[in-house]
């Protein structure tokens, strides 16, 4: 018995002491009828078939489900999230928005929005099959896939939380830019790091709109239209400080923002976020 309360007093003491940098999980004990898994998916979105990952729950029960949504162009893709995350009984979908990384169609950042919601109509018509607990999906978006997840949980009334982690204001980089010529010159610069192979759309052509319509790239603009959804912004710098001013103001559910040292990866902090998105989760 000693022993048994020496070890649990140091559990005890560890999570006092690590706080949030503790994370402890176990192997799984499968569900022989429904083990966890993976599934390669295959989704249509405006015509073209985009390609996905579903990490599927232990269980035959249907599960809530955490959509994750990569940056530009997509190199971090946050799959030990995913892992965690379904190792307490949560479905995991990851895709490759239109044009990206072999997914068929035309890559935009608008269209990228668009394919969320389609991703999310395919998990509601395929919920029995994917056994996918619809009223319970939630968004995860790192970088510009932060501000994918905030436009697309605009036009998701039956998806009520979005964790945007180090969110992209895309216009906040574009203010400044007021003609193509201006525009061309900055994209076209390789110490920008905006043109990517995997992307198939030229990158004047993915960048103009946000010069011809900056009211809809600028996230500042769509507190309102946010207000009811929780939201959890987290970032590495201070640079979206008006943004989360802007809708914590609006916002009558949830909402915290928080900036921690690190860097745009998280790379030294990857516990602590998976258990603050874990605590998303479960609130």
């Amino acid at each position: 018995m000693k022993i048994f309360a020496v070890i649990f007093l140091t559990a005890v003491l560890a999570a006092v002491v690590f706080g949030q940098d503790a994370l402890t999980i176990h192997d799984l004990t499968w569900d022989e009828t429904s083990p966890a898994g993976s599934v390669e998916l295959t989704m249509p979105s405006e015509g073209s078939l985009i390609q996905g990952l579903f990490y599927r729950a232990n269980g035959k029960q249907k599960h809530p489900t955490l959509i994750l949504l990569h940056g530009y162009p997509g190199n971090e893709r946050n799959l030990d999230l995913a892992q965690v995350v379904r190792s307490q009984g949560w479905n995991v979908v990851y895709f490759d928005y239109r044009g990206s990384w072999g997914s068929q169609g035309k890559f935009s950042f608008e269209n990228s929005v668009q394919d969320v919601v389609n991703v999310v109509a395919y998990l509601e018509k395929n919920q029995d099959k994917l056994r996918v607990d619809t009223t319970n999906i939630v968004l995860f978006g790192h970088s510009m896939g932060g501000w994918v997840c905030l436009k697309a949980l605009q036009r998701l009334p039956t998806v009520k939380k979005g964790f945007a982690l180090s969110t992209w204001n895309i216009y906040s980089d574009f203010k400044n830019i007021k003609t193509k010529d201006k525009l061309d010159e900055m994209v076209r610069n390789p110490k920008a790091g905006l043109a990517y192979i995997v992307l198939n759309t030229p990158v004047e052509e993915i960048f103009a709109p946000v010069i011809e319509k900056p009211a809809f790239y600028d996230l500042t603009n769509d507190a309102d239209a946010l207000s009811s959804k929780q939201v959890v912004m987290l970032d590495e710098h201070s640079h979206n400080k008006e943004l989360a001013d802007a809708i914590r103001r609006s916002n009558r559910a949830h909402f915290d923002y928080q900036v921690w040292k690190t860097d745009h990866g998280f790379t030294n902090k990857r516990v602590s976020l998976m258990n603050m998105v874990l605590a998303f989760l479960k609130r």
